[in-house]
C-alpha cells in the first residue's frame, strides 16, 4: 500500500484480513486508521447508512438512492463547492452488519476518481477504560492523466482523513449524548 502509516498489529491484522485491493499499474491504494472514542453500535449506524452519507461527510449536500438499500443500490450523491466535482454516482457493493463492512464503487460523476473502489470496517476496541471504535477505510482508483500515484494518493488520503475526522466528531458528540459507561477492567 502506498503511503500508509504505521499501523498497530490489531489495524495490520484487519488491513490484511478485510482490506485486499489489487491495483493495477496505473492505479494507487492506501488505508486510512480513525480510533473513536465512541461504541461500535453507534459510529456503524452512521456508517451503514449508504443513503445518507451527510451525517458525517462534510463534502455532501444532498444523497438520493435508487433502489432499495441492498447491494446493488446507487445513490447520486451532490458535492459541496470547493472541491473539483459537483456530482459522484456509487454503487454498494458490500453491506455486512455483523462484521461492520461497507464497500462502494464509484460508477459515475462529474469528477476524476475513475475506479474508485473503497472499503470501510468498524471494530470495537476500549480507548481510557471505555467503548471505542478503530474505524479502516482503504481505497484503490486510478491515477488521473497528468498526475503522479502519490498526489493522486494524497487527494484522495486528504478527503477520507476529513471524513474520517468528521465521523469521529459527530460520533463522539452521539455517545456524549448516550452517556457510555465505562467498562469494568476486573
Amino acid at each position: 500500500m502506498n503511503g500508509v502509516d504505521a499501523y498497530g498489529v490489531m489495524e495490520a491484522q484487519y488491513i490484511r484480513r478485510h482490506h485486499r485491493h489489487e491495483p493495477r499499474e496505473n492505479q494507487c491504494t492506501s488505508a486510512l486508521v480513525k480510533h473513536i472514542r465512541a461504541p461500535v453500535h453507534l459510529v456503524w449506524s452512521l456508517v451503514r447508512r449508504f443513503d445518507q452519507p451527510q451525517k458525517y461527510k462534510p463534502f455532501v449536500s444532498r444523497c438520493v438512492v435508487n433502489g432499495d438499500l441492498g447491494i446493488g443500490s446507487v445513490r447520486e450523491v451532490n458535492v459541496k463547492s470547493g472541491l473539483p466535482a459537483t456530482t459522484s454516482t456509487e454503487r454498494l457493493e458490500l453491506l455486512d452488519d455483523e462484521e461492520h463492512i461497507l464497500g462502494i464503487k464509484i460508477v459515475g460523476g462529474d469528477h476524476r476518481l475513475r475506479n474508485y473502489s473503497s472499503i470501510m470496517t468498524v471494530h470495537p476496541e476500549i480507548i481510557d477504560g471505555r467503548p471505542g471504535t478503530l474505524v479502516i477505510e482503504s481505497f484503490v482508483v486510478d491515477v488521473p492523466e497528468g498526475n503522479t500515484k502519490d498526489e493522486t494518493c494524497y487527494f484522495v488520503q486528504a478527503l477520507i482523513r476529513c471524513n474520517l475526522k468528521s465521523l469521529a466528531d459527530v460520533s463522539e458528540r452521539m455517545a456524549v449524548q448516550d452517556r457510555t459507561e465505562p467498562i469494568n477492567q476486573f
